[in-house]
């Protein structure tokens, strides 16, 4: 049985992100239309059965979370070789997870493995011979990074 997340999904990013799960490992590739490859985890684990309490919390953190514009401006890895782009700016991300963990002090994102949180959006893996500039140039030629000089 697979966990629940609270995310926030990135559509533009949606054919990349799930492109790259079909090429790399087809069986992790959702044929639900409604599911959602890219995405910036706001907490995961989440409840596993969330209660009706529990979603109107949800709901309460979603509706204060005012609307931002964001951008995605560079590729970046993980010291596991996790490739990701972090959301620029990236303190409502941050506050969103805090928020969410202290509603949930039950479920700390990522079971409590990081000191440092850093939202962001996954892309890819170095394990799978991919590096930053391999994902950076893909993300150029897809018009999905923003730069300020293009």
């Amino acid at each position: 049985m697979g966990h629940t997340v609270l995310l926030i999904p990135v559509p533009a990013f949606e054919p990349f992100v799930r492109a790259r799960w079909e090429h790399y490992d087809p069986a992790w590739t959702s044929r639900d239309p409604a599911f959602v490859h890219a995405h910036i985890t706001v907490l995961s684990p989440f409840v596993a059965e969330p209660t009706a309490a529990d979603l109107a919390t949800v709901a309460g953190l979603a509706a204060g979370a005012r609307p931002t514009e964001v951008r995605f401006e560079q590729v970046a890895a993980f010291p596991d070789g996790i490739l990701h782009v972090v959301p620029d700016p990236v303190a409502p991300f941050a506050a969103l997870t805090a928020a969410a963990g202290a509603a949930f002090p039950q479920c700390p994102p990522y079971e409590g493995r990081f000191d440092e949180l850093v939202p962001h959006l996954t892309l890819d893996h170095e394990m799978t011979g991919q590096s930053v500039d391999s994902v950076t140039a893909a993300l150029a030629d897809s018009c999905l990074l923003y730069t300020s000089d293009a």
